[in-house]
């Protein structure tokens, strides 16, 4: 079953609602959809969890409001979705981006209905590079994207997608199909929303966010990350968890839900299961 539901300021989500049983709220990663986690969805869907995700405002099949591209209003869209399905308790899984939306929205939202937290390689707790924050990446990298996202969207994420999956290092096997697949998802958002999302993934803090959440959160990432540096976020993330377990994936990319589709699925399957 797939759906749109209008928030309230008028913008159009849309979502797929599969299968029955404990139910898994999915928040996919910039420039994707929820189409990004169908390997995860369909696996846990068949094995009896009922599997929920959206497409973020500007993303995918979504509409493309002007403004609210940034963590909050992307964390108030998941709270009203979720506030529309009546849910009352459920797992939240989120990976990139995604993670700091789920992040924000448990601090935030869900400290009493989130069960259970799953970060996959996540922008939590920072990205950026400053001041109080002196290890992280420079800002010149977010500038370049931004650069090269305004000069040539359609080249930029054919390049992009290669270093997202892991494909320019000669490590895995290159898919033309995977690549085709992130570039067609990633051209039907917004240029707006994912221009200013650049902004909203690298530079939100979410640090005290992370100190406040209690539920058990599985940070999972790969070791050959060359998007989201996991010594800058996932290994920093699991300091600052009160119920954190780190899991990494040997030589595994940032689109680890695609290239390491299994191992992430099982992942999930095993730190859900597990009371």
């Amino acid at each position: 079953m797939t759906q749109m539901l209008t928030t309230t300021d008028g913008t159009s989500i849309y979502y797929k609602d599969w299968g029955e049983g404990p139910v898994v709220v999915f928040s996919h990663g910039w420039p994707l959809s929820s189409d990004a986690f169908e390997d995860q969805m369909l696996f846990l869907a068949e094995h009896g969890y009922r599997v929920i995700a959206f497409d973020r405002r500007g993303h995918g099949r979504s509409s493309q409001p002007w403004a609210g591209h940034n963590i909050d209003q992307y964390a108030q869209d998941m709270h009203q979705l979720i506030e529309h399905l009546g849910l009352t308790e459920f797992a939240l899984v989120g990976h990139s981006t995604g993670g700091a939306v789920v992040t924000r929205y448990t601090a935030k939202y869900g400290q009493h209905k989130v069960t259970k937290l799953a970060l996959i390689a996540a922008v939590t707790p920072l990205m950026i590079k400053r001041d109080d924050h002196p290890d992280g990446v420079d800002s010149d990298v977010f500038d370049e994207m931004r650069a090269n996202l305004l000069a040539n969207r359609a080249d930029f994420y054919l390049d992009f997608a290669k270093l997202f999956y892991g494909y320019d290092k000669l490590l895995h096997k290159t898919s033309e199909g995977v690549i085709q697949s992130f570039w067609r998802i990633a051209m039907q958002g917004s240029i707006k929303a994912h221009y200013d999302c650049i902004h909203a993934f690298s530079e939100t803090d979410l640090r005290e966010d992370l100190t406040r959440i209690t539920v058990p959160t599985l940070v999972l990432y790969g070791t050959a990350d060359d998007i989201v540096p996991p010594e800058i976020c996932s290994r920093q993330t699991v300091k600052l968890l009160k119920h954190g377990v780190e899991e990494q994936i040997k030589g595994a990319p940032h689109g680890l839900c695609t290239t390491h589709k299994n191992e992430v699925s099982f992942a999930l399957k095993e730190f859900l299961a597990h009371h």
